[in-house]
């Protein structure tokens, strides 16, 4: 939550960022999911990891992100995560 935080702050206020993020535990769609272990699949950002280790342990459909660093994943066969851009995601609710 606190790197959605800081990305939020990035383009609007950290009250702003506050109140999207706690509004994240109010959604029915959201479900906080903890990660017991660390799969170390993205090597150019370790930062990223921990999205890569919780969309495996929630069993996510896809991840959604445009950062180059995931594209990794798409060439791993386990575990496999499908990785989707953010214009991809935006077609698939449009459709």
């Amino acid at each position: 939550m606190l790197e959605y935080e800081e990305k939020i702050t990035d383009l609007f206020s950290k009250e702003t960022a506050e109140l999207i993020t706690g509004a994240f535990s109010l959604l029915t769609n959201v479900r906080k999911t903890d990660v017991h272990f660390h799969l170390n699949l993205v090597v150019a950002d370790e930062d990223d990891n921990k999205f890569t280790d919780c969309a495996f342990a929630g069993n996510v459909h896809f991840l959604v992100t445009d950062d180059k660093h995931f594209n990794r994943l798409k060439t791993i066969p386990f575990p496999s995560i499908n990785i989707v851009s953010l214009e991809e995601f935006k077609k698939m609710l449009e459709d």
